[in-house]
């Protein structure tokens, strides 16, 4: 426990000094305070508003674990058809990598322009946003299985859906833990992104509304509220993880 807090005390006084630079800029209005507000004021905002902000995360939660939730079943749809048909792999991955070129903020406006201002484009891009990382992540794990084990299974006659079960999906576990820790960060904030275009509720369009009524408070307000539950989504992931390959280990002993 000592080890684990010595190893986080740099970070947290980097914090600590970037917060009191920024309260020093403030208070001497070097930059003018409705454009910078100072983190007293910003912390009070997010106070003040904290059910307003729970109320429009509700909407953008709803939006990222459904998104979520689908990438993760269409990834591991793509990278088994990838790794079991070479075919598919030459065909898919050069358009997968592809697809990376284009910026998010490029994507959300034709979504929305076929789709409505509803849930759905939101939805849509978090998808696509979280495909990519756990779709590589998968397909690296299954490439990298020891060739030695593979071999074995085959000496036993193991079908394909049998190596998967038993060997692949197993060893894949951290390399997919890897891809959804990447996609968890992108996740919420496509689905931000997706709001800032149009809709009636969301942490999207709450910060629209503030920077347009020029509530900068507020607008930092939500900024570190996104970032809090973007932190809670990442530590969550770690547990699962912890959890997971643990259950792998106790499971290979017995």
């Amino acid at each position: 426990m000592y080890t684990k807090i010595k190893r986080k005390i740099p970070s947290l006084l980097f914090i600590l000094i970037l917060i009191i630079i920024w309260s020093i800029i403030s208070a001497l209005d070097i930059i003018p305070k409705f454009m910078l507000p100072s983190p007293i004021s910003i912390l009070n905002a997010f106070i003040n508003n904290f059910t307003t902000l729970t109320q429009h995360s509700l909407v953008t939660l709803f939006e990222t674990i459904i998104g979520l939730a689908i990438s993760i079943v269409l990834s591991f749809t793509f990278a088994v058809l990838m790794d079991r048909y070479k075919i598919i792999k030459q065909t898919i991955y050069p358009l997968l990598v592809a697809t990376q070129t284009v910026p998010t903020i490029a994507i959300a406006p034709i979504l929305i322009l076929f789709l409505g201002y509803g849930i759905l484009p939101k939805i849509i891009l978090v998808t696509l946003c979280c495909f990519f990382p756990i779709t590589i992540s998968l397909t690296e794990g299954f490439f990298n299985v020891d060739k030695d084990y593979l071999n074995l299974l085959k000496s036993m006659n193991a079908s394909y859906p049998q190596t998967l079960i038993h060997l692949k999906i197993p060893f894949t576990i951290p390399y997919f833990f890897s891809g959804l820790k990447v996609s968890v960060t992108y996740a919420f904030i496509s689905a931000v992104v997706a709001e800032w275009l149009g809709g009636a509720f969301g942490l999207g369009v709450y910060m629209i509304r503030v920077k347009s009524a020029y509530a900068f408070d507020k607008f930092f307000a939500s900024i570190l509220f996104i970032s809090i539950i973007s932190f809670i989504f990442l530590r969550f992931v770690n547990l699962l993880q912890r959890k997971a390959l643990t259950r792998m280990h106790i499971n290979k002993r017995g």
